[in-house]
């Protein structure tokens, strides 16, 4: 600033002092100038100075962007603006929050870019509400301004529906598949677990189809969609079902009669394959394969003396 009114003075005085030497000669033989110098001279006498402090503000606001501190000039603007608003008596001093379940308040409102330096005056209620908007944990929102001091926000939460593992990672996911946050243990219930590329968004219509089933979906600890097509159940006590691509519905009807009428789940074997329609087939574990091979050899009729 005092550059400027450094620069401002120089031009006042030089704009104001006598006609130098030369020109005086000229004026005194009665010659006009002519060319560039004449276009100088017609020009107001504060148009230097003006055009001056053009240059100046331009090669400030140059030096800004080039050197990387616009986003901390405007914000040091923006505070610099909302300071003035608070002392003038729009500072706000009570937020409502509606509708919220899993975020705090403090969370809504560093989401919507609301903070301690904000003046209701100058908050731009449409951005905030498209900042609370763009956040995966919220649907709808509505932003309020109650002036002098009030704001008020009402949001829509979507629904934590399910956890979604995929490359490793564990997410906690809503109803149309979107991603919601990392899993934390501590802070959610217990949710069904889907696994798998493409789980996610497939997650709803399968978990609706499995709740039809209770005897199947108590037991079930993880449902997998392998290549994108079909889906595997992993029970409890580790036992794997291959379902098929198609008629899921009738196979996990033909799943839980067996384990109604023959308590199959309990039985000692480790996958039930589903996937072909006129048949079930069963893999035993290791040691139930040992004992059926046994039981088998025991049950084949001895040779008599004199059998070829």
């Amino acid at each position: 600033m005092d550059a400027v009114i450094g620069v401002a003075a120089a031009l006042r005085a030089r704009l104001t002092r006598a006609p130098s030497p030369a020109k005086s000669r000229r004026l005194a033989r009665g010659k006009q100038p002519t060319g560039l110098i004449a276009f100088l001279e017609r020009l107001p006498r504060r148009t230097g100075l003006t055009a001056t402090l053009l240059l100046l503000a331009g090669s400030a606001s140059l030096g800004v962007v080039k050197g990387g501190h616009l986003e901390a000039f405007l914000t040091t603007l923006s505070d610099t603006r909302n300071a003035l608003a608070n002392s003038a008596g729009f500072r706000i001093t009570s937020v409502a929050i509606n509708g919220r379940k899993q975020l705090s308040q403090d969370e809504v409102l560093a989401i919507g870019g609301v903070n301690g330096r904000s003046s209701l005056l100058f908050l731009d209620a449409a951005s905030v509400r498209e900042k609370l908007k763009a956040d995966a944990w919220i649907s709808e929102a509505t932003v309020l301004k109650l002036y002098p001091g009030e704001l008020r926000i009402d949001i829509t939460e979507r629904a934590p529906f399910a956890l979604w593992q995929h490359d490793g990672r564990l997410f906690v996911i809503s109803e149309d598949g979107s991603v919601l946050q990392n899993y934390v243990p501590d802070r959610l219930i217990k949710l069904p677990l889907v696994v798998g590329k493409g789980a996610a968004v497939r997650a709803k219509e399968f978990l609706a189809l499995l709740a039809r089933y209770p005897q199947v979906n108590a037991v079930t600890r993880a449902a997998t969609l392998v290549g994108e097509r079909r889906w595997n159940l992993r029970l409890n006590d580790g036992l794997d079902v291959r379902l098929p691509e198609n008629d899921v519905g009738n196979a996990l009807l033909t799943l839980s009669n067996l384990d109604h009428d023959e308590r199959l789940f309990s039985k000692d074997i480790v996958a039930i394959d589903l996937r072909l329609p006129d048949r079930l087939v069963v893999q035993l574990s290791d040691e139930a394969a040992k004992a059926r091979e046994e039981a088998l050899k025991k049950k084949e009729p001895k040779k008599k003396v004199g059998d070829a």
